[in-house]
This record gives structure tokens, sequence and C-alpha cells, in this order.
């Protein structure tokens, strides 16, 4: 299986995406947004934003689980990760959204 990203509807009627390693596994998580546009356009985001360190910003949880955020240039949080057992496993996420995040398969489940 690819890397993809998913783009669904919300209970709430909202659209959001996931980004899939080619494992399944979920590797970053969208905000949510009001219209599929909005999520097709996060996606594009990713496409640009994922390659570049930078844009990571690695964080802690008040339950001290590291996480990251991906940004975009002007600073917008595009997408989340899950929350790591560790700083590796972190890092591991992210060079995996960095491996994966520029695919341009995309599955429309709305």
């Amino acid at each position: 299986m690819a890397a993809k990203f998913e783009i669904k509807k919300t209970a709430n009627g909202q659209f959001m995406f996931n980004l899939k390693a080619s494992n399944g596994q979920i590797i970053l998580t969208s905000e949510r947004y009001a219209a599929k546009q909005g999520a097709k356009n996060g996606i594009s985001s990713v496409q640009t934003n994922c390659p570049y360190d930078e844009r990571y910003d690695r964080r802690t949880s008040r339950a001290d689980e590291p996480y990251f955020v991906l940004k975009a240039g002007n600073g917008e949080i595009i997408g989340n990760s899950e929350m790591y057992s560790g700083v590796s496993a972190r890092e591991n996420g992210i060079e995996s959204v960095k491996a994966n995040g520029t695919t341009q398969n995309i599955e429309d489940l709305t």
C-alpha cells in the first residue's frame, strides 16, 4: 500500500484529512474545515511544507508526551501528530511525514 491522504467528513458536517504512511498508520491529522476545498488546500500545504524541518514544531503535552505540529510558512498549523512514547519516536514520525507527505495519492472518503 502506498502512502495517501484521506479526506473525510466529520460527524458535524465539516471536513478533515489524515496522512497515512504506506503501512496504513495515520501520521498527521488536519484541523476541521467548513468546506471540502479547505481540506484540499490543507493537503496542498502539507505537500509544500513537509520537506522543511523548520516547519515542524516539536512539542510536549501536559501529560509529558512528545508530539509535533506541522506549520505553513505563515505559521498556521496544518496538522498534528499523535502522541508518542518518546522523543525518538516523535522524530521517526516527523521523518515519516517528510517521506510520505509529498504523495499525490488522495482518497476522497466523503
